[in-house]
């Protein structure tokens, strides 16, 4: 794989495994649905305190989503990456970690 392609077309090194495919996608639609419903709240005029606890729920759930996109990342690309002697993935890898612990 040629690691200097932008990262909108970058392909994973191997497919997902459906049944993780499909707990992502889960996930991003619980997401989603939150978002949306956080949306409608504010449309509605509810109240502040109730919309910041649906915002905390969905934060949590998009950072649990990209806790486990990150371990998957570092399965699927990163390791393999290392094992080919490789610096790229696992410098990147550490970057997007960091974006993430902030």
């Amino acid at each position: 794989m040629d690691h200097s392609e932008s990262c909108c077309v970058r392909k994973r090194r191997e497919p997902w495994e459906e049944q993780e495919k499909k707990r992502m996608i889960n996930r991003l639609s619980r997401i989603e649905g939150q978002i949306k419903g956080i949306k409608a709240m504010v449309e509605e005029d509810r109240y502040c305190g109730d919309v910041l606890t649906q915002v905390a729920a969905a934060e949590k759930g998009l950072r649990a989503f990209s806790i486990q996109l990150a371990k998957s990342h570092f399965h699927s690309c990163v390791i393999p990456d290392i094992r080919e002697e490789g610096e790229e993935l696992a410098n990147e890898f550490m970057e997007l970690f960091e974006q993430l612990a902030k």
